[in-house]
C-alpha cells in the first residue's frame, strides 16, 4: 500500500510541474506578444506622423517620389514649406534647438463651472476649455488677421456673395478616430437651429443662413438669405459637432439642455470621457488626442485648469507653481513687478489685446412684465453723468484701461471719433432726474419718484472680481451724492447667468468682448429680447434695429461702417448701457513656458494651434 501510494505521489507532482511549464511558457509568450504590440503601436505612431509630413509636402508640391524613397532623407525634414498655413507658427516653434513635448499647462478659473456642453454652457471660461476640443473650418491668422484654412482647404464665394462653398480635408477625425466629414459641419447647424435645443443666441446670429448641404463627403455648401457682413467668418467659425455623437440628442433634447459634459470635437485636446465631467470635480482636465490630424501636434501632454475663485488663493497657487500664469489687478501689479520672488518665476506682459473686452453697467427697463425707472431715458442719462468714469480709470484701475465709450472699439472704422467720453456731471445728472419726476420729498436723503417709492436698487456683480467689486462700492458713494441708494449685490457666475436667464436684476455689471468688427445685433437689437436673446435689458429702439439691419447686410466697407457710426450715435444718445472701461492685460506667466510671443490679436498665450512649450529640463508633469 504503501509503495502504490508513493508511486501515485510522485505521478501527480509530475502533472503540476509540467503543467506550471506550460503556464509559464505561455506567460512568456503572451508577454513577448505585448511587448511585439508596443514596439507596432509606437512604430505606427511614428509612421502616422511621417505619413503626416509626407502628405502635406506631396500636396503642396514640396517634395518628390526620390527624396521619400531616400531613407536618409526624414520626411519632416522636406515638409517644412508644407506645413498648412494655419500650423505654420505652430512648426516654427518646434524648430526651436529647445523645442520639448510633454509637461502640463496648468490655468486657473475664477468661478466654477455650470457646464461645459457646447451651446447650453454661456460664459467664457466653458469656451476656454471648447475651444482646445472643437474646432471650425478656418481661423484668423494672428499676423496679418486673413482667414485661413483649418479644416477647409478651399472655398469659393458667389458673386452675389450668397453661397459660400468649402472644400474639406479627408484626413481629419474627431478624438474617437470617426472621419470628420460635410455631414457633420450640416448636421451641427441643424442641431443649432432645432428649437428644442437651448442655444437661442446661436439660432439668432444662423439665422442668417438658410440652408448648408453637404455636396459629397468633403464639399459644403452655405446659402445666406441675404448679403451679410461677416457671412465667411460666421460659416468658417461654426465649431463643429460630430454627428454620430451628439445625433441621439435630436430626440432627447431635454437631457442635451440639463447635460453638463456633453464634449467632443476634433481638436488637438479631449475629455478624458466626452460624457461623465460634472461640475462637482472642481477641475476641467483635458488630454492630448492621440489621434490629432493636425500638421503639428500639441506639446503638452494635458491641459488643466483649477477653480480658484478667491484673488488672493490664485496668487498664492502661482507663486507655489502650482499654475502658469496669474492676471494681476491694476492695485497690486505696481507692487508685484518689483517682487524679487515673483520677477525671479515669471514673465511679465502689460499690453491692451486690440479685442479687449469692454466693462459696463446694463440697466434692466422691464421687470416682471412693468417698466423699471431705467426705461426713462433721462434717468440712464443722469446715471453716466453719476458714473465718473474718469476716476475709475486713474484710482480703481490706476490707468492701467481706458474709458469705453461704446461697444466699438475706439481704435475701429466703427467708432465715431467726434464722440467724446461721458464726464462726471452731478448739476446735469439732477437736472435730468427732476426732469424725470424725481425729488426728495420727505428730506431723508433719498429721491422719491411721484408715487413716493424712493430710488434705490440692486447693482449685480461677478464676487471673484476685485475691480468690479472697488468699482461698484465707489460708484454707491457718488450715486448717494445725488440721493440714489445703491445696495451692492456680489454673486458667483451661475448666479448671475440665471438672473439674466430670467431678467429677474435691477442693474448687472459684466463685460462683453468686441470683435475686429463688432456686430450689436445680439445685444442691442430688440429681436433678441424673446426667448432668452441676449438683449436681456429689454431695450427697443426701432431706429437703431433698422441701422443694425441695414449695415449687416451691407456689403461695401465705407458705406457699412458710415453706418454703424449713426447706431453709435444713437446708443451714445440713448445710453442703454453705461459704458466702463477697457482694461490692459496685465499677466505674469511662468518662464518654463516658452515662446511667448505678441501678434494683431494679442498674447500668443495659449492659443491654437499651439505655439508654446515647457524645454525638457523644465518640465515637472509625468505623462
Amino acid at each position: 500500500m504503501q509503495k502504490r501510494f508513493i508511486t501515485r505521489d510522485w505521478l501527480l507532482y509530475s502533472i503540476l510541474i509540467l503543467l506550471i511549464a506550460l503556464l509559464l511558457l505561455v506567460m512568456y509568450q503572451v508577454d513577448r506578444q505585448w511587448t511585439k504590440l508596443a514596439q507596432m503601436e509606437s512604430a505606427l505612431t511614428q509612421q502616422a506622423q511621417d505619413m503626416r509630413s509626407l502628405r502635406t509636402a506631396v500636396g503642396s508640391g514640396q517634395v518628390n517620389l526620390s527624396a521619400v524613397a531616400n531613407p536618409a532623407t526624414p520626411a519632416a525634414q522636406t515638409a517644412t514649406a508644407g506645413v498648412g498655413a494655419a500650423f505654420q507658427r505652430a512648426y516654427a516653434a518646434t524648430q526651436k534647438p529647445d523645442y520639448a513635448q510633454g509637461d502640463w499647462g496648468v490655468s486657473a478659473l475664477e468661478t466654477s463651472l455650470k457646464t461645459l456642453t457646447p451651446l447650453v454652457s454661456t460664459d467664457a471660461y466653458a469656451s476656454q476649455v471648447q475651444y482646445y476640443v472643437q474646432e471650425s473650418l478656418v481661423n484668423r491668422n494672428p499676423d496679418t488677421m486673413e482667414w485661413e484654412g483649418l479644416i477647409a482647404k478651399s472655398w469659393q464665394i458667389s458673386p452675389d456673395g450668397l453661397t459660400i462653398t468649402f472644400q474639406m480635408r479627408d484626413d481629419v477625425t474627431f478624438s474617437d478616430g470617426v472621419p470628420l466629414t460635410a455631414k457633420d459641419v450640416v448636421f451641427t447647424y441643424n442641431f443649432i437651429m432645432n428649437e428644442a435645443i437651448a442655444a437661442p443666441a446661436e439660432r439668432s446670429v444662423y439665422g442668417q443662413i438658410t440652408s448648408v448641404e453637404a455636396k459629397g463627403d468633403y464639399e459644403v455648401v452655405f446659402k445666406f438669405k441675404e448679403p451679410y457682413f461677416q457671412s465667411f467668418g460666421l460659416a468658417g467659425g461654426l465649431a463643429i459637432m460630430p454627428a454620430h455623437f451628439y445625433e441621439p440628442y435630436m430626440k432627447k433634447p431635454q437631457e442635451f439642455n440639463q447635460s453638463k459634459g456633453l464634449l467632443l470635437g476634433s481638436g488637438p485636446y479631449r475629455l478624458a470621457d466626452a460624457k461623465t465631467w460634472t461640475p462637482d470635480q472642481g477641475s476641467v482636465e483635458l488630454v492630448r488626442n492621440e489621434r490629432y490630424w493636425g500638421d503639428v501636434q500639441p506639446p503638452f501632454n494635458r491641459m488643466l485648469w483649477k477653480v480658484i475663485q478667491n484673488e488672493s488663493a490664485r496668487l498664492t497657487t502661482y507663486r507655489n507653481g502650482e499654475i502658469d500664469s496669474y492676471e494681476a489687478a491694476p492695485s497690486e501689479y505696481a507692487k508685484l513687478k518689483v517682487d524679487q520672488q515673483l520677477i525671479g518665476k515669471s514673465q511679465s506682459f502689460e499690453y491692451m489685446p486690440p479685442v479687449v473686452p469692454y466693462g459696463y453697467i446694463a440697466w434692466n427697463q422691464e421687470k416682471d412684465g412693468k417698466p423699471t425707472r431705467f426705461a426713462d431715458k433721462r434717468v440712464r442719462q443722469a446715471m453716466s453723468y453719476l458714473t465718473d468714469m474718469q476716476r475709475i480709470v486713474k484710482d480703481i484701475y490706476l490707468d492701467h484701461a481706458e474709458q469705453a465709450i461704446s461697444p466699438f472699439n475706439p481704435r475701429s472704422k466703427q467708432h465715431d471719433p467726434s464722440l467724446k467720453p461721458w464726464v462726471f456731471n452731478l448739476e446735469k445728472a439732477q437736472a435730468l432726474l427732476k426732469e424725470a419726476g424725481f425729488a426728495d420729498k420727505n428730506g431723508d436723503g433719498i429721491l422719491e419718484d411721484k408715487d413716493g417709492k424712493p430710488f434705490e436698487f440692486k447693482m449685480i456683480y461677478f464676487q471673484g472680481n476685485k475691480g468690479r467689486e472697488r468699482t461698484v462700492l465707489f460708484l454707491k458713494d457718488i450715486y448717494a451724492r445725488a440721493g440714489i441708494k445703491l445696495e451692492p449685490s456680489p454673486q458667483e457666475f451661475p448666479v448671475m447667468q440665471e438672473a439674466l436667464k430670467k431678467r429677474d436684476f435691477d442693474s448687472i455689471t459684466m463685460g462683453w468682448s468686441s470683435g475686429i468688427e463688432t456686430d450689436i445685433y445680439q445685444m442691442f437689437h430688440s429681436s433678441q429680447i424673446k426667448d432668452e436673446g441676449s438683449n436681456f435689458i429689454s431695450y427697443i429702439n426701432p431706429e437703431l434695429d433698422k441701422l443694425i439691419d441695414e449695415a449687416r447686410h451691407t456689403v461695401d466697407e465705407a458705406k457699412r461702417m458710415a453706418l454703424w457710426q449713426q447706431a453709435e450715435r444713437i446708443m451714445y444718445e440713448d445710453q442703454p448701457y453705461t459704458f466702463l472701461i477697457r482694461e490692459q492685460s496685465l499677466l505674469f506667466v511662468d518662464k518654463r513656458i516658452q515662446n511667448l510671443q505678441m501678434s494683431k490679436l494679442g498674447l500668443n498665450y495659449g492659443s491654437l494651434p499651439m505655439e508654446n512649450y515647457v524645454p525638457a529640463p523644465l518640465q515637472k508633469y509625468q505623462k
